[in-house]
């Protein structure tokens, strides 16, 4: 399944952007993936994929470093950050537009408690319930 059939919206927007750095990351720190992310990078790049899909704050979601709910496991958590601080100075050439709309949102404050089944895909299992 297509990873942007189950995100649309501003975790689309995320992922997308998450994307875009583990490329830039990838390609800068594993020479054999030249244009496709190595098998690493792309287990990374599913995992992104799901933890967005059941963040509990779903469409309110703010940038990860603002969250107050931990959702990466402490290693991909750590990944993640490294991921970000190497590629998120090297956004703007390559992924401008994106870059500064990710500072844009980081400058958000998070929100609150998220509600309950808020996350996409509780949203998604709601909907095929009803259907």
């Amino acid at each position: 399944m297509a990873f942007e059939q189950l995100l649309s919206g501003k975790l689309l927007r995320e992922f997308e952007t998450i994307s875009a750095m583990v490329k830039i990351y990838c390609k800068a720190h594993h020479k054999d993936a030249a244009c496709h992310p190595c098998s690493a990078c792309h287990e990374f790049i599913e995992y992104a994929h799901i933890r967005l899909d059941r963040c509990p704050y779903g469409q309110e979601k703010p940038t990860c470093n603002k969250c107050p709910v931990h959702c990466y496991k402490p290693h991909m958590k750590e990944k993640a950050r490294e991921i970000m601080i190497f590629a998120g100075p090297r956004m703007l050439i390559p992924h401008p537009i994106m870059a500064i709309k990710h500072l844009m949102s980081e400058r958000k404050d998070a929100p609150g408690k998220p509600p309950k089944s808020h996350s996409n895909r509780h949203q998604r299992l709601n909907l095929n319930d009803k259907e």
